[in-house]
């Protein structure tokens, strides 16, 4: 009996591992030779399937609520675009099925599991459960990182156009030859530029949309403000706006330097703690013989 279960399992994980390596190698030769359309929009964006509303009822996410809203800003910031209702489902179902999950392989792991795996798998729920707990400073920890990168992009974009300022192309044509230069919102001004034409104002409204920061924002409305008119007046604005990131980013980069200072000096302490148990603390004991004796 002992031989057919391992026979088994070792039959399971070939299995697992020949559809892994297959999905792995499709995944590379897709990413090698397939081909993004030129021209991608974002109305195919809008048909997302949506979840079952009696699993939304179950998990109390059916209604508008702070946690609800609160979920909806925090994956807008972290350019996460999936429903807020649906993670906010899974992340509720996840709290409520791991916990005896893990009882049950804890309790029961022999039968089910062999060997050690029990464990593991007891461990890999629990670590996850404390991972979907914690999802929200980890989400907050990414939104803070993406702002960042963003607002170092938008400051090269926006030299940019400053660069280009009084030629005779279009605007759409300076945003084109500023679309090298990002990398988080290469994506957002991709789809920005292929909706141009379509309709402007609504292709801005979803750059906003999909970008997901104040910064993003606000440099939206300084290219609607262009589109409308090219005055000296909107560069002055636009040169604003350049400073202000600008003094975003080292203030951000400040309290990353402070943050650090206090951790080296926490790593510091270390050693010295370690340093006094080796040598000082053997010498406070002997005297404290000494004056024992002594007295």
């Amino acid at each position: 009996m002992a031989a057919y279960d391992l026979g088994m399992f070792g039959l399971i994980g070939r299995m697992v591992q020949f559809a892994v390596g297959t999905f792995g190698i499709g995944l590379v030769l897709k990413l090698a030779f397939g081909r993004r359309p030129r021209w991608r929009t974002s109305w195919r964006d809008m048909r997302s399937r949506e979840a079952p509303r009696w699993w939304l009822r179950l998990t109390g996410v059916l209604e508008e609520s702070a946690a609800l809203a609160d979920r909806r800003t925090l994956l807008s910031g972290c350019g996460i675009r999936v429903d807020p209702a649906l993670y906010l489902a899974v992340r509720r179902s996840l709290l409520g099925l791991l916990p005896p999950f893990a009882l049950l392989v804890q309790w029961r792991g022999d039968t089910l599991l062999p060997g050690a795996y029990s464990w593991y798998a007891f461990l890999a729920a629990s670590g996850l459960w404390t991972f979907v707990l914690f999802d929200r400073a980890a989400l907050e920890s990414y939104t803070r990182h993406r702002t960042d990168r963003i607002r170092k992009e938008l400051v090269v974009v926006g030299s940019q156009l400053l660069y280009y300022e009084g030629s005779r192309l279009h605007l759409h044509g300076k945003l084109l030859r500023c679309l090298p230069y990002t990398r988080v919102l290469r994506d957002e001004l991709q789809l920005l530029l292929n909706e141009w034409y379509h309709d402007a104002d609504l292709a801005l409204n979803r750059f906003k949309a999909r970008a997901g920061t104040g910064e993003a924002y606000g440099f939206a409305e300084t290219l609607r403000a262009l589109r409308m008119n090219e005055e000296g007046a909107i560069y002055e604005m636009l040169r604003d706006t350049i400073r202000e990131y600008k003094a975003k980013i080292e203030l951000s980069k400040a309290g990353r330097k402070e943050t650090a200072s206090y951790v080296l000096f926490v790593l510091a302490g270390i050693p010295i703690l370690y340093s006094f148990q080796i040598f000082i603390y053997p010498w406070v004991q002997e005297s404290q013989k000494l004056f024992d004796k002594l007295g």
